[in-house]
């Protein structure tokens, strides 16, 4: 059974700190899930009050080998980053131990990665990796994914599966929100209204499948 935890890194045990240093109010945020391999070229966003003021040579950061950035507006930049691999950071630690990279966002100087492993081994694997190579990781979060095996099982259709996958994938139930739902109904090619109707109607059958008994004799009583 699959394993996600989620981990708090400082802003130096990662490539891209001097984005930090030279904006004041900042967020990174991976793009998507990106396969973390040796020849893994992730896309973030970088999110500020003025994207004009970052120095998008990032020669200095050791971490990194070239940066490209893809668009740019007044207040976001999509930027494409290719690594130095041969500097340890946690990105490296992610590549070299079993885990899965499913989202990242940096804020405040700090980081906050979500990974998935097949077992909790690797989970240890991982921050062992960290500890041998002096990279400081606070585990915060720790669960089993209990994966649906199928709609009926919770009587989800198709499309509330769907959508309730999507956004929690896309980070949606976090806060801050990682999507909104236009977000998701561009992704689904769908109406925000449509979204926000498989959200609400899903999350309530989770909750009528999982939480409250349909057996009236198992009905809490009010004294």
């Amino acid at each position: 059974m699959a394993i996600e935890a989620s981990f708090i890194v400082e802003d130096s045990e990662f490539p891209l700190s001097a984005v930090f240093e030279h904006l004041s109010s900042v967020t990174i945020e991976l793009d998507r899930v990106v396969p973390t391999t040796t020849a893994a070229i992730p896309y973030f966003w970088i999110y500020t009050d003025d994207t004009t003021k970052l120095n998008t040579n990032l020669a200095d950061d050791i971490g990194i080998d070239h940066i490209t950035v893809i668009d740019q507006i007044e207040e976001a930049m999509f930027v494409r980053i290719d690594w130095n691999l041969d500097h340890e950071s946690v990105l490296t630690a992610i590549i070299n131990t079993d885990v899965t990279l499913l989202s990242g966002k940096g804020h405040g100087g700090q980081w906050v990665f979500k990974l998935r492993a097949g077992e909790q081994a690797e989970i240890s694997t991982f921050q062992t990796y960290c500890r041998n190579h002096n990279l400081s990781v606070e585990l915060t979060q720790l669960h089993l994914v209990s994966p649906l095996k199928n709609r009926q099982e919770y009587d989800l259709t198709t499309d509330q599966r769907t959508a309730l996958e999507l956004a929690y994938n896309r980070g949606y139930f976090e806060s801050p929100r990682g999507a909104t739902q236009e977000d998701i109904g561009s992704e689904l090619g769908i109406t925000r209204q449509a979204v926000s109707s498989l959200l609400q109607r899903g999350i309530g059958q989770l909750i009528a499948s999982t939480l409250v008994s349909t057996q009236a004799d198992q009905s809490p009583r009010i004294e």
